[in-house]
C-alpha cells in the first residue's frame, strides 16, 4: 500500500475517535475545584435568590426613603438601603469591608451632622437620644435588642410600619426586617430617637 492511502486512512480512522474523546472530555466533572465562569451552580442559584428577596424593599419603604430628600430621616434610610446584601463583618463599618449592626447605624447617620453616635449599640443605647414608646416610632429611630445577654447588644434603623433594617449576624447580609417576627418582640429592649426634630415646610399663602 502506498503511503499516501495509509497516511489518509490512518486520518480516516482517528478522526472519530478524536471527536469522541473531545465529547467525553466535554462532559468530564470539574477537578480541583475549578468552576468555568459561565456555570452557576444550583446552590450559588439559589444563594443569590434568597438574598434578593430578604433584602427586597417594599413599596411602601421605596416611597419612604425617595420622599422628602432633604429630611434627616430620608438621608439615614438612604444611606442604609443602598448597602442591602452587604455581608455581615464584625467591627465593619463601609461598604467595602460589610458591617455590624453598629458599624451600619454610624454609616446611615454620617452625614447628619448634628448626630456623633458612640461605637457600641450598648453606649448608643445609654446615653443618646430620647426614648420613643413603640407606638410612636418613626423613620429613623434606633431600635435595640439583647440577645443572648441580657445588655443591648444588637441596633437597627426603624423604617416604618414595624419594619427595620439591620446587620444580623456572622453569614448573614444587611437586610429588611420586622418587629411582628416573636423573636425581635421578645429580645426587643427600647427605642430611641437622635435625629432633631423635623419641622414642616412653610407654607407662603397667598392673599
Amino acid at each position: 500500500m502506498r503511503p499516501f492511502f495509509k497516511t489518509w486512512l490512518t486520518i480516516c480512522l482517528l478522526m472519530p475517535l478524536a471527536a469522541h474523546a473531545t465529547n467525553r472530555e466535554q462532559r468530564l466533572p470539574n477537578v480541583n475545584g475549578y468552576t468555568p465562569k459561565h456555570h452557576v451552580s444550583t446552590a450559588s442559584a439559589t444563594h443569590k435568590t434568597s438574598i434578593k428577596h430578604s433584602t427586597r424593599l417594599s413599596k411602601a419603604d421605596s416611597q419612604r426613603v425617595e420622599s422628602n430628600p432633604g429630611r434627616p430621616s430620608t438621608k439615614v434610610l438612604s444611606r442604609a438601603v443602598n448597602v442591602l446584601g452587604t455581608p455581615y463583618r464584625w467591627g465593619g463599618s463601609s461598604p467595602s469591608k460589610g458591617f455590624d449592626c453598629s458599624g451600619l447605624v454610624r454609616y446611615a447617620f454620617n452625614d447628619i451632622a448634628s448626630v456623633d453616635l458612640p461605637r457600641t449599640s450598648n453606649a448608643m443605647a445609654r446615653g443618646h437620644g430620647q426614648k420613643v414608646d413603640r407606638k410612636d416610632l418613626k423613620p429613623g429611630d434606633l431600635l435595640f435588642f439583647n440577645i443572648k445577654s441580657r445588655k443591648v447588644n444588637h441596633v437597627a434603623i426603624y423604617l416604618g410600619e414595624g419594619r427595620f433594617i439591620h446587620a444580623p449576624r456572622r453569614g448573614k447580609s444587611v437586610t429588611i426586617d420586622t418587629l411582628k417576627k416573636p423573636y425581635w418582640q421578645s429580645h426587643y429592649v427600647v427605642a430611641k430617637r437622635v435625629l432633631p426634630k423635623e419641622h414642616a415646610p412653610l407654607r407662603v399663602v397667598q392673599r
